[in-house]
């Protein structure tokens, strides 16, 4: 797909300012500025508050709050500061940028304190980034997925995928990685869209474990 539409794959840690800020020079000088930003690098590691071998590990939970949350902000202010230097489209936009949350950051499950927090954080911050950027013509989204189809559930054997499936109301299945594409482009495309929150979910609700 990257060869249809002329795109180049770049190596960034996201929550590193100077690597984030690399890739952003070197697609700049590719494409020129950015247009649309889709925050979508995430990480989970599973450990409960207190667990058998006592507290979590801080740097754990910090690993994840850095990857899922600071590289969402990382990547939000450089997009924001480059967008708000180029010449507005219809409606004085200048462009989008798109954060993935979960349905974890509504729902988190035990086991998922760092996961959870990370992602109510992304949720957290749709909204007051909306209002501090609609000065510059830039609108901020977040899609909230829940469960995807990616390739960490390949590898789950059949029965435990078939019972994730089960657990979603309708359609009982798994989502798939196009549909989550297709709500981006329907938020690039709809300039109303500000500031919110979309469920992707099949109207799912994660119980507690």
């Amino acid at each position: 797909m990257g060869r249809k539409i002329g795109g180049i794959g770049i190596g960034c840690d996201v929550g590193d300012a100077a690597s984030a800020e690399a890739a952003f020079a070197t697609a700049r000088a590719a494409h020129g500025g950015a247009r649309v930003l889709v925050n979508c690098a995430g990480i989970g590691v599973a450990g409960r508050i207190v667990g058998r071998d006592g507290p979590m590990k801080l740097d754990a939970y910090e690993r994840v709050i850095r990857v899922n949350l600071i590289g969402t902000f990382n990547m939000l202010r450089l997009a924001a500061a480059e967008m708000g230097a180029l010449e507005p489209f219809e409606d004085g936009e200048r462009g989008v940028i798109i954060n993935t949350a979960s349905v974890a950051g509504y729902e988190g499950q035990v086991g998922q304190a760092a996961y959870a927090s990370s992602k109510a954080g992304v949720i957290g911050l749709t909204i007051q980034a909306a209002r501090e950027l609609a000065r510059s013509g830039v609108r901020v989204m977040t899609i909230a997925p829940g469960l995807i189809q990616t390739p960490m559930f390949n590898g789950l054997p059949d029965d435990v995928r078939d019972s994730l499936a089960a657990s979603v109301p309708f359609p009982a299945r798994l989502g798939r990685p196009d549909e989550y594409a297709a709500l981006a482009l329907h938020i690039m495309g709809n300039r109303f869209l500000n500031g919110e929150t979309i469920r992707l979910d099949g109207a799912l609700r994660m119980a507690p474990r």
